[in-house]
């Protein structure tokens, strides 16, 4: 009896870690910070200077299929046209807060 209850504990850890979502994780008040630091100077208020039309409110990430965390962290990380990479810059939990950070702003229009 004993070995099944820690065979089914042991699962339920390992499905909990598996499947728990990165922005469970991040932290809005360091991403708030980073994002000030490192990203306001061209997405200013959820703005872009570069490319007005992929700016940082909820349509537009959708539109461009950035609404989500595991795709803000590449984007951020890997960088993509105009958008410099971070990924040697920022921490890997740096990068998962900004996009928490993005997320939860996209959520309130940037308000």
């Amino acid at each position: 009896m004993k070995k099944i209850i820690t065979v089914m504990l042991l699962g339920i850890a390992i499905f909990t870690f598996a499947f728990s979502s990165t922005v469970l994780a991040a932290d809005v008040v360091s991403g708030a910070k980073v994002f000030s630091a490192n990203c306001a100077s061209c997405h200013a208020g959820g703005k872009n200077l570069v490319q007005a039309q992929k700016n940082l409110n909820k349509d537009a990430l959708e539109k461009y299929g950035l609404y989500s965390a595991e795709a803000i962290i590449a984007q951020v990380t890997k960088g993509k046209n105009a958008m410099p990479a971070f990924g040697k810059r920022l921490k890997p939990n740096q990068i998962e807060d900004v996009a928490d950070y993005v997320l939860s702003q996209a959520d309130k229009d940037w308000k």
